[in-house]
C-alpha cells in the first residue's frame, strides 16, 4: 500500500512538471502558428504554409542557395531577387505583405514607406527591438544597435556628444592620416580588390579616431569579428532552439573561440586607456569615444553611468558597425562611379574645385561636395549595407488597417523598398544621382522613402561620421586616381548580414599624373 502511494506520487509529480511543458511546446509548435495564421488571414494576409518547428527556414536556405549560383549583368542594380529571393518569390505568390515563420517565430514583411515611418518613429514602444540570436550579439555586441527601452536611453544620451559635428570634425585629421597611409601602399597601374581595401582603411579609421587604437593593434580582434561573421551568416537560417547556444557544437565551439579573442582584444584597448590615465590624471580618459564610456562608468549619475561590461559591448558594436557598413559604401559607390565615367569625372572636378588638385581635404571642404553627397545617398540606396531591418509588437497595435498581435516580428525590407517604382519612379532600379539634387525628402514621392540610416528616435547616431569618412575617402583617391572595373569583376551582390559582393570588387587603378 505504502508502495503505490510512493508511486502515485511520483507519477502525480511527473504529470504536474511535464504536463505545463507540453502544453507549453504544443502552443509554441502548433497552436500560436495556427491562430496566427488565421488571425492574419481574416485580413487578407497569406504567406508559406507554417512548418512544425522549422517554419519556412528549408525554403529560405534552398532559395538562397540556388541564387548565390547567379551572377547579374554590371549595370543592373535590380539585386533584391538575389539578395532575398525568397521576399522577392513570395511578394509576387501573396503580395507586398506577407507572413511567413523563422522557425516557429512569425514574420509580418512589410514594405509599405508610411507604415515603415509609423513603426520606426513610434515613440511609445509599440514597436521595440526584436529578440537577436546569441551569435549575432556575439558579433556586433550588445549595444546601442540591439539594448532597448531605458538602457537604450541611458546609452544613447552617454554616446551622443562623441558624435557631435564639433567633434567629428575634429576626427577628420585622423580620417585623412589613416587614408594617407593606404595610398602610400597603392601603386600604380595596379588591379586592387578594393572592397579588402576598404575595410581594412574604416577599421583602422574607427580604431584610430573611437578608441585611440590602430588597425594594427586590433587586428586580431577585426580578424576574429570577420570570422563571426562568416559563422553567423551560415547558421542565420537554422532553427534555433533557445538553450542549444550552451550545447558544444563545432560551430559553438568555434564561435565561443572567437568570441573570447574578441572580447580580449577589447579589454586590452581599455586597460591600455586606464593605464594612460593613471598616468596622465589631468588628461582625463581622453574626449574620444572610449574616452567618454570610460568617464561614465566612474559618473555618480545613474542616468549617465555605463558598466565596464557595457563599455566592452559597446566596443564590440562600434568596432563592426563603425567599420563594416562605411566600408560597404566605399566599395559599392566605387563599382558605381567605375560604371558611370561621366559622374566620376562629374565628381572629380567638384573634388578639384571645392578642395584643389594637391589640398588634402578638411571637413569644411568635405561639407561643399554636394555631387558626391548625391551619389553617396544613390549609393546608399540602390546598395545600401542594410537589407532589412526587424522590430517586434510588444503589444497589440493597429497599423494603418492592420491588426498586429504582440509578438509579431516586423520585417522592412530596405532592399526592396529602395528601387520600388512605385515610389521612386520607373527609373528606380537605375544610377540617378540627380533624384537627390532637392535633399532626401524629395528624391522620392514619399517623404521617408529613404532610410539608409533608419528614423525617428533611432537614426544612426553614426550617420555623419560615415558620411565625412566616405566624402574624405573618395576625395583622396579621385585627386590621385582614375578608377576602371576590371574585367574580372562578377557582379553577385550577397547577403553576409550586410550587402557584400560575393566575388570581392577589383578595380583598375590609373594614376592621374604619371
Amino acid at each position: 500500500m505504502e508502495f503505490l502511494s510512493t508511486t502515485n506520487l511520483l507519477a502525480l509529480t511527473l504529470l504536474i512538471i511535464v504536463v505545463p511543458k507540453i502544453y507549453k511546446a504544443c502552443w509554441i509548435l502548433v497552436w500560436r502558428p495556427w491562430m496566427l495564421s488565421r488571425k492574419f488571414k481574416e485580413q487578407g494576409i497569406s504567406g508559406p504554409k507554417y512548418k512544425i518547428l522549422q517554419g519556412n527556414l528549408p525554403e529560405i536556405r534552398k532559395m538562397k542557395q540556388e541564387a548565390t549560383l547567379t551572377v547579374l549583368d554590371p549595370n543592373s542594380n535590380d539585386v533584391f531577387p538575389r539578395v532575398l529571393p525568397h521576399f522577392h518569390q513570395w511578394m509576387s505568390q501573396y503580395g507586398e505583405t506577407f507572413l511567413y515563420w523563422q522557425g516557429t517565430e512569425s514574420r509580418l514583411c512589410i514594405s509599405d514607406p508610411e507604415h515603415a515611418k509609423q513603426i520606426l518613429s513610434n515613440k511609445f514602444s509599440s514597436f521595440g527591438k526584436a529578440k537577436t540570436r546569441p551569435e549575432v550579439l556575439k558579433l556586433a555586441g550588445n549595444g546601442l544597435v540591439f539594448v532597448d527601452g531605458l538602457d537604450w536611453t541611458r546609452h544613447r544620451k552617454i554616446l551622443n556628444p562623441a558624435f557631435s559635428m564639433e567633434k567629428i570634425k575634429i576626427m577628420s585629421k585622423l580620417m585623412v592620416d589613416c587614408t594617407l597611409r593606404m595610398l602610400g601602399e597603392w601603386k600604380t597601374e595596379q588591379v586592387l580588390m578594393l572592397n579588402t581595401e576598404f575595410k581594412r582603411l574604416t577599421a583602422d579609421i574607427i580604431a584610430t579616431a573611437a578608441f585611440g587604437s590602430s588597425y594594427a593593434e586590433g587586428i586580431e580582434m577585426f580578424k576574429s569579428q570577420r570570422e563571426l561573421q562568416k559563422c553567423c551568416a551560415s547558421s542565420i537560417t537554422n532553427v534555433f532552439i533557445p538553450g542549444t547556444q550552451y550545447v558544444p557544437t563545432p560551430l559553438n565551439l568555434r564561435i565561443w573561440k572567437l568570441d573570447r579573442k574578441v572580447n580580449d582584444s577589447v579589454k586590452r584597448i581599455i586597460d591600455k586607456r586606464l593605464k594612460s590615465k593613471s598616468k596622465n590624471v589631468e588628461l582625463g580618459y581622453g574626449d574620444d569615444l572610449l574616452g567618454i564610456m570610460l568617464a561614465a562608468a566612474k559618473s555618480n549619475d545613474s542616468e549617465k553611468t555605463l558598466s565596464i561590461d557595457e563599455i566592452v559591448e559597446e566596443c564590440k558594436t562600434f568596432f563592426f558597425a563603425g567599420h563594416e557598413t562605411t566600408a560597404n559604401l566605399l566599395t559599392w559607390s566605387t563599382l558605381l562611379l567605375s560604371l558611370h565615367q561621366d559622374w566620376q569625372e562629374k565628381l572629380r572636378d567638384e573634388v578639384f574645385n571645392e578642395c584643389g588638385k594637391d589640398k588634402i581635404p578638411d571637413s569644411e571642404d568635405c561639407s561643399k561636395l554636394k555631387l558626391m553627397n548625391m551619389v553617396l545617398m544613390e549609393a546608399l540606396r540602390l546598395y545600401g549595407p542594410v537589407l532589412n531591418m526587424i522590430r517586434s509588437a510588444s503589444e497589440d497595435v493597429n497599423l494603418g488597417n492592420l491588426k498586429i498581435p504582440k509578438g509579431t516580428t516586423i520585417v522592412l525590407p530596405f532592399v526592396k523598398m529602395h528601387s520600388d517604382k512605385a515610389v521612386w519612379g520607373n527609373d528606380g532600379d537605375k544610377f540617378n544621382p540627380l533624384r537627390f539634387e532637392n535633399g532626401v525628402s524629395r528624391a522620392a514621392n514619399h517623404p521617408n522613402a529613404f532610410l539608409a540610416f533608419s528614423m525617428g528616435p533611432r537614426t544612426c547616431i553614426g550617420q555623419n561620421f560615415a558620411m565625412l569618412e566616405a566624402k574624405t575617402v573618395l576625395a583622396m583617391i579621385l585627386q590621385r586616381f582614375r578608377l576602371n572595373l576590371s574585367s574580372e569583376y562578377k557582379h553577385a551582390p550577397a547577403d553576409h548580414l550586410t550587402l557584400q559582393p560575393q566575388y570581392g570588387l577589383p578595380v583598375i587603378l590609373q594614376p592621374i599624373y604619371g
